[in-house]
């Protein structure tokens, strides 16, 4: 537990980040099976322990102490290597072996569970280590995509060769992943992808071509878009491949990394740029379709990248709000200051959103891997809305609860400034907000995901027990927001894209929240959904006093705390 004897400077230090998070026990009975619920709960206690301990002091150690790139041996020979800090190597061993967070979704034993783990318990996990380290977090979600879309789109020789060492959990045979997709001249334009593939005398497809961003450079595998030297211009021209690290005989396959980038966040993983020189690499699925089948990996790391803003907003308001329950002014705890309620309720509300909107997404992932109808058409709709929604809350959430620690939070001995950098990674990377909203429209045009989505957050409302007042302003939002995402989807309605998708994220993560409030009967989750629908939707007078209608609570006062 953390210290909390009084300090002027409160340090939450050692606290453990799972068994102080009241709101996310109560949620988790709600979307885990009580089976394995009591079985993950010593399993998130430790990684909770951990993420407030030992591994934040190893997140603060790695990210001042970066990746460094060796061309050569000391001895002279051309031997690329991306040295890491012993502290991030120790991370890695935590994620990758210990909890198994990379291979977790593709094994049918992990952390002594025997069967499939669902989505949920993957992202609970990350969820918790994400609080303390970010920039490891993508080679996770990298691994346990490219292993994903190899499962599904490679050929059974493909999956057989190398799948064993993509699942593994020892942590000397495990092998990470990588894609390897940006490129100078392409960036989100898929289309004008530059990189080609070419047969061999032996008939070996190798790749010649340049990629501008690549994290995880050194990884055993990455994905990689290319364009066979015969096929047609445009997007039926792209392909994806499967790039191996090393050759059979244990050489380095050929490409090289050119440098590695000096980012503004993130700085405890490597990223680079990686020039091809004639690389071995294995086609992926058909000739042709390497968009549509790296689109499933890169949705899948946009969910995980959702995932890991609403982790890094859970600890800058938990940070906040230990500093507000244990730092004293002017006589007062600062939690009994008026505006300080009023500035923690603006910095749990798009928290609690993301949070609500992590469980949905995954719930509807794991339905949708099930096969049930309708639940891809849901899934491929709440992905990237709460990659673009969720990504550019944390900005702003990291920043403003910078503010409630004053000037030690602009220092970097504490965790608030390495969550700030971290947090604007996330509205830029699998895609900029105009990128993933403009994805929203296309889920509305291509998988008549609006229907599905407006019937399953009807659902939601239906089992809430609420005030009908405030089921009603609920549903009158949500049809708001459902005909303008209507009037997004038509022709020359791209410029209303990022409004809709900010107006049904809102929405759906109100009901769902109030679904939650009702089932936990958590009056706390009740109002953060009545603020998220007052302040973030509907219309009010910027001159009129703040409040909450008292006809959406069943009490007879109005609520007292708004934002």
């Amino acid at each position: 537990m953390a210290d909390t004897t009084q300090h002027p400077v409160p340090d939450r230090r050692g606290e453990n980040f799972y068994t102080t998070d009241r709101e996310l026990q109560a949620l988790l009975p709600l979307y885990l099976p009580a089976d394995l619920l009591q079985h993950m709960a010593p399993h998130f206690s430790r990684l909770g322990e951990l993420a407030g301990g030992r591994l934040d002091e190893l997140a603060g150690i790695a990210d001042h102490n970066p990746p460094t790139l060796q061309h050569r041996s000391r001895s002279g020979l051309d031997e690329q290597r991306v040295l890491k800090h012993p502290a991030y190597v120790e991370m890695e061993r935590l994620a990758f072996s210990e909890f198994g967070l990379g291979a977790m979704s593709h094994r049918d034993e992990t952390l002594g569970w025997r069967g499939k783990m669902p989505p949920a318990v993957k992202y609970v996990l990350t969820y918790l280590f994400v609080q303390s380290e970010f920039g490891l977090c993508c080679p996770v979600s990298m691994t346990d995509s490219l292993t994903r879309t190899l499962r599904k789109f490679g050929s059974p020789e493909l999956v057989q060769r190398f799948l064993p060492r993509l699942t593994s959990l020892d942590f000397d045979e495990l092998a990470q992943g990588a894609m390897f997709m940006t490129e100078q001249g392409a960036g989100s334009d898929i289309a004008a992808t530059a990189t080609e593939a070419r047969r061999d005398e032996a008939g070996n497809w190798r790749l010649y071509g340049d990629k501008w961003f690549c994290s995880n450079p050194d990884a055993e595998f990455a994905m990689v878009l290319a364009r066979p030297d015969d096929a047609p211009a445009g997007m039926k021209g792209i392909s994806l491949f499967l790039l191996p690290r090393h050759l059979e005989d244990g050489s380095a396959n050929a490409y090289r990394i050119i440098r590695l980038k000096d980012k503004l966040g993130t700085r405890s993983m490597a990223s680079g740029e990686i020039r091809l020189e004639g690389a071995v690499a294995y086609l992926v699925g058909e000739p042709g379709r390497g968009f549509v089948q790296m689109a499933d990996m890169v949705n899948n790391s946009r969910l995980s990248n959702g995932v890991r803003a609403a982790g890094l907003m859970r600890r800058a308001v938990a940070e906040a709000e230990f500093v507000a329950r244990e730092r004293r002014a002017f006589g007062k705890s600062l939690q009994d200051m008026p505006l300080m309620r009023r500035q923690l309720d603006k910095l749990r509300v798009p928290a609690e959103q993301a949070r609500t909107m992590l469980f949905q997404t995954a719930q509807a992932l794991a339905r949708s891997d099930a096969g049930e109808p309708g639940a891809y058409a849901l899934l491929r709709i709440l992905t990237p809305l709460i990659k673009f929604r969720a990504c550019r809350d944390a900005r702003k959430v990291t920043g403003d609860a910078m503010e409630v620690r004053g000037g030690c939070g602009y220092i970097e001995e504490w965790s608030d400034p390495r969550l700030l950098r971290d947090a604007h990674l996330g509205s830029i990377w699998e895609g900029t907000s105009n990128i993933v909203a403009l994805d929203v429209i296309r889920a509305i045009k291509r998988e008549d995901s609006l229907p599905v989505l407006r019937a399953h957050a009807m659902s939601l409302l239906e089992q809430a027990d609420l005030a009908p007042a405030f089921a009603d302003a609920l549903r009158g939002a949500l049809d708001g927001a459902c005909a303008l995402a209507q009037t997004a989807a038509r022709d020359g309605g791209d410029a209303l894209a990022r409004q809709a998708a900010s107006a049904l994220y809102h929405c759906t993560s109100a009901i769902a929240m109030s679904w939650e409030a009702s089932a936990t009967g958590s009056a706390d989750r009740l109002r953060w959904a009545q603020l998220a629908l007052r302040h973030r939707v509907l219309p009010r007078d910027p001159l009129a006093p703040d409040e909450l209608p008292a006809a959406w609570n069943r009490a007879a006062e109005p609520a007292a705390a708004t934002i």
